[in-house]
């Protein structure tokens, strides 16, 4: 038997895309869609990475959010950072940054939301839970309890968690805001998104915060 006839066998999808053997039915649904994707791709194969409406959007990873559908965006317009809880991290300024100084972007949304899973728990109860063996691992309410700690999850990794929802916005502006490589003319905006409504609703103080700064002549 040759070497190539004892390797396994995969499929196709319509567009070449290796399916591997026993493939689960998300990964077949996310090829089948990215094949009706493909062929409708038309003009965005001249799209650029520099957002063409210059604005940046820093917002939680929730799949109920979407943001392109909650701001009217369209491939191109914007970047979109998420992470949990849509937190001021360092890796998120580091995003931030590349996309001002590098790609042009002068406005930056900060949109935390309503029912954020990241406003139900503490640090401590994070680190607590990842610490603990997985045979009692059980659900009640809207948290998990019980939950086995990865060998690989490093001890001392800052959650970002946060139990004023309003303030975690005006403190993430304002973290974002006084960051030394963040000019000082992007203007940087603080909204909480409404999950169960769909609003959009402002935050004063991070928007007083956010305001640019323009240089005296």
């Amino acid at each position: 038997m040759s070497f190539s006839e004892e390797k396994p066998t995969s499929n196709r999808n319509g567009n070449g895309a290796d399916v591997p053997p026993g493939a689960s039915r998300t990964l077949q649904e996310i090829l089948e869609a990215n094949r009706a994707y493909a062929e409708k791709f038309g003009d965005k194969a001249k799209l650029v990475g520099a957002p063409s409406r210059r604005m940046a959007i820093l917002t939680c990873m929730d799949a109920r959010m979407d943001p392109a559908k909650f701001s009217g965006l369209s491939e191109g317009d914007a970047h979109v950072i998420r992470n949990a809880g849509g937190r001021a991290s360092d890796d998120a300024i580091r995003s931030l940054v590349v996309s001002c100084k590098l790609m042009g972007t002068t406005d930056w949304f900060v949109i935390h939301h309503s029912g954020c899973g990241m406003q139900s728990y503490t640090d401590d109860d994070i680190r607590h839970l990842l610490g603990l063996d997985d045979d009692d691992a059980h659900h009640e309410g809207t948290k998990w309890h019980h939950v086995k700690k990865s060998s690989q999850t490093p001890a001392d990794i800052e959650w970002l968690t946060f139990s004023d929802l309003a303030q975690s916005i005006v403190e993430d502006v304002e973290r974002v805001r006084n960051h030394p490589l963040v000019p000082a003319s992007v203007a940087i905006y603080g909204y909480i998104y409404h999950i169960h409504h769909g609003t959009l609703e402002a935050v004063p103080e991070a928007n007083r915060i956010g305001a640019p700064q323009t240089v005296a002549a």
